[in-house]
């Protein structure tokens, strides 16, 4: 396979440092929705979390990766052949432990857990990255001392509008919300919105219609909802919704640790990745978009779901079981947002999956 645009392909990141293949390009078969094995690179040490990009080389297309080791990296990668290749060279990022990156207005922009930073590197015009050209550290701490003893930012990502950047901080309980010079790359703090203390927040996204933003904490098994207003760049929260039953919290059943929220490309369902509980819950959403409410929960096909994918079609998600090696997929009833099991490929310690 040859593409020029990298359509109809998936891209998986793993955790080299587990017997992870470091990425992996699959073929995504439009009627099954089944994942063939293109090729593999471990070039990128520890590729937890991926991003897709444009640059202006042959094809275009460019694959981001965040190296999520001590002393962090990120790394552009061309795709327009079966096994992606290094673009330009490997940056620092200046910070430790990057778990998350996305591009915004002409950068990569990445999440930095182990310093609690965000991390800016301009986008090339062949698409490679340049230097890191800011850091952005974040300052504060939580109530839960092993996991809040200092800031983790855990998440970036731009605002529908594309004028805001968002970091999500699971050791502050917080969302900054920031403003990226394109010029410059500079990162100028916004805003903060402040979270309930002890949730630990790990990942937030968008509703499609732009107006709110669902922010799903990692240390209590519940999701956010917030107003967003793109005019002033303000985060309000606007109640808490849980996504998971009351009898599958604490107790025998153990604990859980959500790790991903989706949401539908209609903006009538949000599905969350749990770990632990081993589950996708199935959340549906009223038409303003404010009111959450647990529908039910499925098996995610394996263990220990790091990450939950949505397919460009919006008829298919994908989960990256880490603990047992396995990309599992299922069809989504698109009258009861429903997830209904259809198949698994097997690779070991996946951490992530995107679509191009």
């Amino acid at each position: 396979m040859d593409s020029s645009n990298g359509a109809g392909r998936a891209f998986i990141g793993s955790f080299t440092s587990a017997g992870g293949r470091g990425i992996t390009a699959a073929a995504v078969d439009e009627e099954t929705g089944a994942l063939t094995v293109l090729g593999t690179t471990d070039v990128v040490p520890d590729p937890s979390y991926l991003a897709l990009g444009r640059g202006a080389g042959p094809g275009g297309a460019v694959l981001y990766a965040v190296s999520e080791r001590e002393q962090g990296a990120a790394a552009a990668l061309d795709i327009t052949h079966d096994i992606p290749q290094p673009l330009g060279e490997t940056r620092s990022v200046d910070g430790d432990g990057p778990t998350h990156l996305a591009l915004a207005r002409g950068h990569v922009v990445t999440a930095n857990y182990g310093s609690g930073s965000v991390s800016v590197l301009p986008v090339l015009e062949d698409g490679s990255l340049g230097p890191a050209g800011s850091v952005l550290a974040h300052e504060g701490s939580g109530p839960v001392a092993s996991r809040q003893e200092g800031p983790h930012a855990h998440q970036v990502l731009p605002d529908p509008s594309g004028n805001w950047v968002l970091s999500v901080d699971l050791g502050t309980d917080s969302v900054r919300i920031c403003a990226l010079d394109p010029a410059t790359g500079e990162l100028r703090l916004h805003g903060e919105t402040a979270l309930r203390p002890g949730t630990g927040p790990r990942h937030l996204a968008f509703h499609p219609a732009g107006t709110h933003a669902y922010v799903l904490n990692e240390l209590e098994p519940t999701l956010t909802v917030c107003r967003w207003d793109a005019a002033t760049g303000v985060l309000e929260p606007a109640g808490e919704a849980p996504v998971l039953p009351a009898e599958a919290i604490g107790g025998t059943a153990g604990e859980s640790y959500a790790s991903e929220v989706v949401p539908a490309h209609d903006g009538r369902f949000l599905w969350v990745a749990n770990r632990g509980h081993d589950s996708i819950s199935v959340l549906a959403l009223d038409a303003t978009g404010e009111q959450v409410s647990l529908v039910t929960t499925v098996s995610c096909g394996g263990h220990w779901p790091r990450d939950l994918a949505l397919d460009p079609a919006g008829r298919r998600l994908y989960a990256a079981n880490e603990r047992s090696g396995n990309i599992s997929w299922f069809a989504v009833d698109p009258q009861t947002g429903i997830p209904r099991p259809e198949g698994s490929l097997e690779t070991p310690a996946p951490s992530c999956v995107i679509f191009a």
